[in-house]
């Protein structure tokens, strides 16, 4: 199996993930497809406006939010995207500064927030719907959980190990400073989780047959870190992707 070169990303990345990610939920994510769909909202119009709104997310948060790219190492081609989320607390951790997206000036700050403004954008609201959000905002209080935001592989790369190289990725640096993971996963991808070390913590089923979908799952998982004996941090070990 190809070894995914797992690197940070840049604004320069924008177009690409917008195109990796929208594609990804759209062939994945049922209920997220239907958000759009139930609004006469097409793939190719959805991607263009999040070319748009994408360099104005990656600037969202920056003390908090780090942001991996796969790359094919022998095309450069963008293959996948994660984007995870350190408590404060670890805000400063060297092993994620080089994913935290470089800051810009105040000028260009202004000018990607007016576009980004100026896309289209309206998530349909479904009621009854919460994927879980009082469990993960109850877990997520305790201020010690690295969590996995963000998880998106295009179809044309599904099935080759490049969302276990990116979950594989922080987990391992979670490892090298003793932190504990957190995951909200969909049916799709919870095995790829349990492989890394992830029990599950809570699930609970969403209902959204009333808007013409099928229902699904929402899984809760998290991976404690392992302490060494006298001291405060994990000891790292490598894992095998599938």
């Amino acid at each position: 199996m190809v070894s995914w070169k797992i690197v940070p990303c840049t604004l320069a990345d924008a177009p690409a993930l917008a195109r990796n990610n929208m594609n990804a939920f759209w062939a994945t994510d049922k209920n997220w497809k239907l958000g759009w769909t139930i609004q006469n909202i097409e793939l190719d119009f959805l991607v263009g406006e999040v070319i748009k709104r994408m360099p104005n997310n990656l600037l969202k948060n920056r003390e908090t939010l780090r942001h991996f790219k796969a790359l094919d190492p022998e095309t450069g081609a963008l293959m996948g995207y994660a984007r995870w989320e350190l408590p404060a607390k670890y805000a400063d951790a060297p092993e994620w500064a080089d994913a935290q997206i470089p800051d810009v000036s105040e000028e260009k700050r202004k000018a990607i927030k007016e576009r980004s403004d100026g896309a289209w954008w309206k998530p349909y609201s479904m009621d009854g719907i919460n994927d879980c959000g009082p469990e993960k905002h109850r877990i997520l209080a305790e201020d010690r959980y690295i969590s996995l935001d963000y998880l998106a592989v295009h179809p044309d790369n599904t099935g080759k190990g490049v969302a276990t190289a990116l979950v594989q990725h922080g987990v391992r640096l979670a490892e090298e400073m003793g932190a504990d993971v957190f995951i909200l996963s969909f049916e799709a991808a919870v095995n790829i989780y349990k492989k890394q070390g992830l029990k599950e913590v809570h699930k609970a089923y969403q209902d959204d047959t009333k808007y013409g979908g099928c229902g699904y799952w929402v899984y809760l998982l998290t991976r404690e870190a392992k302490k060494q004996e006298g001291s405060g941090h994990e000891n790292p070990t490598q894992t095998t992707g599938v």
